[in-house]
């Protein structure tokens, strides 16, 4: 999810107005173990949500048959 990205996160999430949003993607390899990439744009999102006021709850990273939760994963600070 590049910084472009994150921007359309939150232009969609504020014209629909909701309390929080929660972002998540797939690895097509079905290791959901996140990326360093993941880690940045998640941080990303995280510095965006508290400028407009809707907070990020979470990014899972989804895998083949399971699932990273970069907030339980202690990776990012929410």
């Amino acid at each position: 999810m590049s910084l472009y990205a994150s921007r359309e996160v939150f232009k969609d999430a504020i014209r629909w107005g909701p309390h929080a949003v929660v972002v998540a993607h797939n690895h097509p390899s079905g290791r959901p173990e996140p990326s360093r990439e993941d880690v940045v744009t998640t941080r990303r999102l995280v510095e965006a949500s508290a400028i407009v006021g809707i907070p990020l709850v979470d990014h899972l990273v989804l895998g083949r048959d399971s699932y990273v939760s970069l907030r339980e994963s202690g990776q990012v600070a929410f």
